[in-house]
């Protein structure tokens, strides 16, 4: 497995070992003790969430106040460009985000510590997008950024995503950051 750290703290880019041959492939996806020794991740999942999305869906960014979620994310079907956004205000890293191609192909996935923005644009013609988290959903505290906020200058790959009404209304991260 390797284990790469982001520009964001504690954000990670992990490559598990695939191990293939004419008949297909394995992939560990998660094991405590591996995950423990090369990430430092030692997280106790509560719960695992499957969402499957059409090409040019962007589901985002989105995260808890209260009961913040990690997550571990991963592709088990097509491809997302996945990001984080730093949301706290007091982090040297505020406002900065990280992107990755999370795949079917590439079996990348990204460990998202608590507290950050999360959300991912389906790049293929579907895509299941699975990742563990370690706290339960509080829709109460949902909050989350707009996905085109002009003082992130995110690089999505597409200019005219597929938004809920939900996401298409939620606040740049400076109106966010003054309302808190």
């Amino acid at each position: 497995m390797n284990v790469t750290q982001t520009k964001l703290p504690g954000v990670l880019l992990i490559e598990p070992d695939v191990h293939g041959d004419e008949r297909g492939f394995l992939v560990e996806t998660f094991q405590a003790a591996r995950y423990l020794d090369a990430a430092g991740i030692a997280p106790q999942f509560v719960q695992d969430n499957h969402s499957r999305s059409r090409r040019g869906v962007l589901r985002g960014l989105h995260f808890q106040r209260v009961q913040p979620q990690g997550k571990l994310v991963r592709v088990s079907r097509g491809e997302v460009f996945d990001v984080v956004v730093d949301v706290n205000p007091e982090s040297s890293t505020f406002g900065q985000w990280v992107g990755a191609s999370l795949s079917d192909r590439n079996h990348h996935q990204l460990w998202i510590p608590p507290g950050f923005a999360h959300g991912y644009l389906v790049l293929s013609d579907a895509a299941d997008c699975e990742y563990k988290c370690t706290d339960y959903h509080h829709p109460q505290s949902e909050a989350g950024v707009i996905w085109n906020d002009p003082d992130l200058r995110i690089d999505w790959p597409l200019d005219n995503p597929t938004l809920s009404a939900k996401d298409r209304a939620l606040p740049t991260l400076a109106e966010l950051t003054r309302r808190r």
